[in-house]
């Protein structure tokens, strides 16, 4: 509570109403005296800080250990206690992803050697250098009838090989023999011979080390965008799985920020976990212990929506697990089916 002295003047200096108290009831702002000493300057940071430290450890706490305790108590008028709903899902969400972004993932995590990074430039620059050599060789009648001859007709057996597996199409160059010479039923479709195209497109421009790099910079950049596009439907199935007359979807709203704000402190935690590990060594002990911490974060990242569910909504144990059940496996299956989608997307507009 702050000591500094009340103005005798009883107008409030930011909206003009008349202030009985302390507070000015309209816009709650303290009737005190605007000049301050540097004494009452720092009492004053000093006592906004803690109050903010309070808040925000307090949150924190429930939102880890007391599922829907957050969500109950907004709703329920208990709002300074705790930080609001929309700022703490922003700055938890700000905080991971920055850190995400600041700390990306190591790529020998899942790449090959820089040595066999190096070997597949070096073969792209001796496939165009090979391209280079044959078409400086002069055409004479000979060489354009045996060149002719090659193109307009590719080996059958090739073809074939090609078609079986699209995978093994490696230049454009053998995607469009196929596409002009080859037999109808071995030709792809406009939509086919696109993704094709596109994928060897960005296999030949990019390496292996390069496709994950820039495909892992873009997901960590569009994925708080793709929560935020999901959660309104998440909230939209608990509407959907509720009495219309008893809430609200205002109230499935801050239930929603509360619980994706649970995930992102979790994945947030877990991933403080790692990138402090990995300073400390790698030690046998330490990558069992880190496993096992990750292995309980997300037991309970999947147990928490059930008493979050059952402890918000007050339904009967059975009924509220086999609401959140459904409801679990739905949204599961839908954001797998948008993961898929957003990691083609992002494949795609890879360069």
């Amino acid at each position: 509570m702050s000591k500094s002295i009340i103005r005798k003047d009883k107008t409030c200096l930011n909206c003009r109403y008349v202030v009985e108290n302390r507070f000015c009831p309209y816009c709650g702002q303290e009737n005190t005296d605007t000049r301050k000493t540097f004494h009452h300057l720092f009492i004053h940071f000093f006592e906004d800080l803690t109050h903010y430290e309070n808040a925000f450890w307090k949150t924190i706490k429930n939102l880890l250990f007391k599922p829907a305790t957050l969500t109950k108590e907004y709703l329920s008028g208990k709002r300074l206690s705790y930080l609001a709903p929309v700022r703490l899902y922003i700055f938890i969400s700000f905080v991971t992803f920055f850190l995400i972004s600041l700390f990306p993932p190591s790529s020998s995590a899942f790449m090959k050697d820089d040595s066999k990074n190096s070997i597949e430039k070096n073969d792209i620059r001796k496939e165009q250098k090979q391209k280079e050599k044959i078409a400086s060789v002069p055409l004479s009648k000979k060489n354009l009838d045996s060149i002719q001859k090659t193109i307009s007709q590719p080996k059958e057996k090739d073809v074939k090989a090609s078609n079986s597996n699209n995978f093994e199409i490696k230049t454009l160059q053998e995607l469009d023999s196929i596409q002009k010479f080859g037999k109808q039923e071995d030709k792809f479709n406009s939509f086919e011979y696109w993704i094709l195209k596109k994928g060897i497109t960005v296999a030949q421009n990019n390496t292996t080390e390069e496709i994950i790099q820039k495909g892992t910079e873009s997901f960590i950049h569009n994925f708080p965008k793709l929560l935020l596009i999901y959660m309104p439907l998440f909230a939209l199935f608990l509407w959907l799985f509720h009495d219309k007359k008893s809430w609200y979807y205002f109230d499935h709203g801050i239930f929603t920020l509360h619980y994706y704000s649970f995930l992102l402190l979790i994945n947030l935690i877990l991933f403080i976990i790692h990138k402090t590990t990995s300073l400390i060594g790698n030690y046998s002990l330490i990558n069992f212990i880190t496993g096992l911490l990750d292995v309980a974060g997300v037991i309970w990242m999947i147990y928490y929506f059930f008493p979050a569910h059952h402890r918000f909504y007050g339904e009967t144990r059975f009924i509220s697990f086999l609401k959140s059940s459904l409801l679990f496996f739905i949204n599961l299956v839908l954001i797998i089916i948008i993961l898929l989608l957003f990691a083609i997307y992002t494949f795609i507009n890879l360069h």
